[in-house]
């Protein structure tokens, strides 16, 4: 899993409510486990304007002109700022790894979807809870400024402006721990392997029939 540190980037707008995880990557295209392949269809329902389908390939597609990811000003945006509830619906994990996929870093919200939260932690994307009132005033102040950047420092919990306002915020210190390393479930279990090899050479050394069969 790629870490996290610290990282300034364009921010995008996804500026409704209770954005569902059907809506970030419908369902016929979740066709893989894999977690890479999926940025193109991130939002696709809105990004392009006929109906996509599995396999399709995506160039030949008109964009809808009036979605914002498709705005040149927000061309390799790695911040996406959204609303309350973002990400609720089905438990589907390929939500964060379109958004990944896609090349966003960082989701910004007044408020997430539990699921769609803890996924976002196990595949190196950094949800941020944020006051209403702040987002509202990123919102704005993206609106006004083209080019408009925040720079996210995960070490020190908090989010910058460019005119250098920051705003703090929560993490547990688990996941800060997790994101900051690159660790995710297996990597996690991976700094104990000394021990896990450990644990098995005795095992085969006090228990021999139960690897008699074994190769």
């Amino acid at each position: 899993m790629k870490s996290f540190t610290q990282m300034t980037g364009i921010a995008a707008p996804m500026d409704r409510a209770n954005v569902d995880t059907d809506m970030i990557i419908p369902k016929q295209f979740l066709k893989s486990i894999k977690r890479t392949g999926f940025g193109k269809n991130l939002f696709d329902e809105l990004r392009y304007l006929d109906e996509g389908q599995p396999d399709q390939e995506c160039t030949g597609r008109p964009l809808n002109p009036e979605f914002p990811l498709n705005f040149e000003r927000y061309q390799g945006a790695t911040v996406l700022l959204a609303r309350e509830n973002f990400g609720c619906g089905s438990s589907r994990e390929h939500a964060p790894w379109a958004l990944d996929d896609y090349g966003f870093r960082c989701v910004i919200a007044p408020s997430f979807a539990e699921i769609f939260y803890n996924n976002c932690f196990k595949n190196g994307l950094l949800p941020i809870v944020l006051d209403a009132k702040v987002v509202d005033r990123l919102f704005n102040e993206m609106y006004e400024q083209e080019g408009y950047q925040l720079t996210i420092d995960l070490e020190q919990q908090t989010v910058t402006t460019p005119s250098g306002e920051s705003f703090a915020f929560e993490i547990d210190e688990f996941r800060k721990h997790c994101l900051l390393n690159g660790l995710d479930d297996i990597g996690l279990t991976l700094e104990h392997a000394d021990a896990i090899e450990a644990y098995e050479a005795q095992r085969r050394k006090d228990a021999p029939w139960l690897f008699d069969g074994l190769r």
